[in-house]
């Protein structure tokens, strides 16, 4: 369906450009068009969002030495910064400025910034040392030794630090590796796990939707509030109230 759509934009685009009326707003169009959505309707697709609990069951799963310090590192920004698998793998080490108030990330380009504007985003200390990005992704850095470049790569067999970037498959191959270890189904978990899971577990905490936006970059609030629904199906419940 989302190829059929594709072609009826790109036909509607052609006629506004030669200032004719497009046919795919017709009714004689439209009206198929309505049917063939019954028919293949579906529910996309998505990845389960890994709330908080599981993302400690996950650090906690991790390999010892190199590689399971990069992974920590990995899921931890991925997870408190709600970033994108491009958006991860494409980060420098000077991308990173770490303070007294935090960690802030400038994210030069994303998906929905395609002139590369950029933003920055801060991360806080956290409470517990060993889920704490700022301590974590100090002592990647550190014992990596990548003082500039690629901040995430490539480790090989030696566990020594390889000069390529990681790709952004590698970052659903790490969450599933962690899930499974953690005793969860990897099946249901992939890249964009972190960036839904920051959004849901945000939403359940009380954050809005606004300071939530904030971090995920997304410009549409129906999204999010997608995210803030999921995070209140249990917080905000009026079955609860029905004394069963």
């Amino acid at each position: 369906m989302g190829s059929i759509q594709r072609r009826l934009n790109a036909i509607s685009e052609a006629h506004k450009a030669f200032g004719t009326d497009s046919p795919t707003s017709a009714g004689i169009v439209r009206a198929p068009l309505k049917g063939i959505r019954r028919t293949l309707l579906v529910s996309p697709v998505q990845k389960t969002p890994v709330p908080t609990d599981d993302i400690r069951a996950m650090m906690d799963s991790s390999d010892a030495g190199m590689i399971g310090l990069r992974d920590r590192a990995l899921v931890l920004i991925g997870f408190a910064a709600a970033f994108r698998r491009s958006e991860l793998v494409g980060l420098a080490v000077e991308d990173c400025a770490f303070s007294k108030d935090g960690l802030t990330i400038t994210l030069r380009r994303s998906k929905t910034d395609p002139e590369g504007q950029g933003r920055r985003i801060g991360i806080p200390y956290g409470s517990n040392p060993e889920t704490c990005l700022m301590r974590v992704l100090q002592a990647w850095i550190e014992l990596a030794g990548v003082g500039a470049g690629a901040l995430f790569r490539s480790i090989n067999r030696h566990g020594h630090v390889q000069p390529g970037l990681l790709a952004p498959i590698d970052v659903a191959r790490v969450v599933k590796k962690l899930a499974l270890r953690a005793g969860l189904d990897p099946a249901k978990y992939a890249g964009h796990s972190l960036r839904a899971g920051h959004a849901t577990s945000a939403a359940i905490a009380g954050a809005s939707d606004r300071s939530i936006m904030n971090q995920t970059g997304h410009r549409s609030v129906q999204m999010v509030r997608r995210y803030i629904r999921e995070g209140s199906l249990f917080r905000e419940n009026s079955a609860g109230k029905l004394g069963l």
